[in-house]
């Protein structure tokens, strides 16, 4: 059971990232007429700080809250999640603004792919757990 702790607590935060991200996207790209790539980006920035300050106690259980530690982890923490947030940014581009997909389905469909990018990221280069 303790084997599955880490994933399972991953699953949970990752499902209340991907609601901070849609719903802030819905906010912006439905409701204030935000063009899609900013409203993304919008929806990336609330999103990634919300999973640091999950993930690092919740996840990889980092205890450490010096600043040089926190520093540390945020900068290698930020660094993977900007390369995500630019997949992210490049998939929503080709969905919404070229195919004319629906936005809020491929911010979904998007989410599930950098989900499973950023938890290896985090797992192996961010937490000192």
């Amino acid at each position: 059971m303790a084997k599955y702790k880490k994933i399972t607590a991953y699953m949970v935060f990752g499902i209340l990232t991907t609601v901070v991200n849609v719903a802030v996207y819905y906010i912006c790209y439905q409701i204030l007429k935000i063009p899609n790539i900013y409203s993304t980006a919008a929806a990336w920035c609330m999103a990634v700080v919300f999973a640091f300050l999950t993930n690092k106690p919740f996840v990889f259980e980092s205890r450490n809250w010096s600043q040089k530690t926190v520093a540390a982890e945020a900068v290698r923490f930020f660094g993977c999640r900007a390369l995500t947030g630019v997949l992210e940014l490049a998939l929503m581009f080709l969905f919404v603004d070229i195919l004319a997909l629906q936005g809020t389905v491929m911010k979904i469909f998007t989410n599930i792919i950098v989900i499973a990018l950023n938890y290896i990221a985090g797992k192996y280069f961010v937490f000192d757990s």
